[in-house]
């Protein structure tokens, strides 16, 4: 082997060190024992409603070296509302709000992501309700990674997010403006688990 071919060989390996040591992002499965989907809106100016989802489904890929965020798809059971009164929870389930019958799903499919901390960032995405799509922010915090302590032992992320919408951009106008709010506080819950 020659000096200029040796050298040659050399270059492209340094070159390929930093591809081949770079690892894939890693998948996470929402574990839907603990994942909590809730919201807020006003109820005529006087207080909020707080009510929550009980049928969620999702996952991601994720490198918790690099903060390198994937796909991220998630599934919202629109029938699983729940407000604590039956009556509004029908009423919630109806065309005037989140018309679940004909919209079973709330999805949210993740665009894009920007880390501020280490444990802080933004989650871009794109959130479906009453079969209307629009953007959405979520403000995302780690709370925690590490191995589970019992039960399935595996490696975890406690994540907390939250974020606002408008009822009105998805076609929801019933008793606006001053019955029921427009304003909707998102709040997320949840623990997901490495499922490589």
């Amino acid at each position: 082997m020659t000096r200029q071919t040796l050298t040659a060989a050399c270059t492209v390996a340094a070159l390929s060190l930093p591809q081949m040591a770079k690892a894939e992002p890693a998948n996470w499965q929402i574990d839907r024992e603990h994942a909590v989907v809730a919201f807020t809106i006003m109820h005529a100016g006087y207080a909020k409603v707080l009510g929550r989802f009980s049928e969620i489904e999702g996952q991601f890929t994720y490198d918790p070296e690099t903060q390198e965020l994937g796909e991220v798809r998630a599934t919202i059971g629109a029938q699983s509302v729940d407000t604590d009164h039956e009556k509004r929870d029908n009423h919630v389930r109806s065309p005037d709000f989140l018309d679940a019958e004909a919209n079973p799903q709330i999805t949210f499919v993740g665009t894009g992501s920007t880390p501020e901390t280490e444990t802080t960032g933004t989650v871009t995405g794109e959130l479906t309700i009453r079969g209307v799509t629009q953007p959405v922010t979520l403000d995302v915090t780690l709370n925690k990674r590490a191995d589970y302590p019992c039960c399935h032992g595996k490696e975890t992320l406690g994540i907390s997010a939250s974020a606002e919408i408008l009822r009105s951009d998805f076609g929801s106008t019933y008793a606006l403006p001053d019955f029921v709010g427009d304003a909707v506080n998102i709040i997320l819950e949840f623990e997901a688990i490495r499922s490589e």
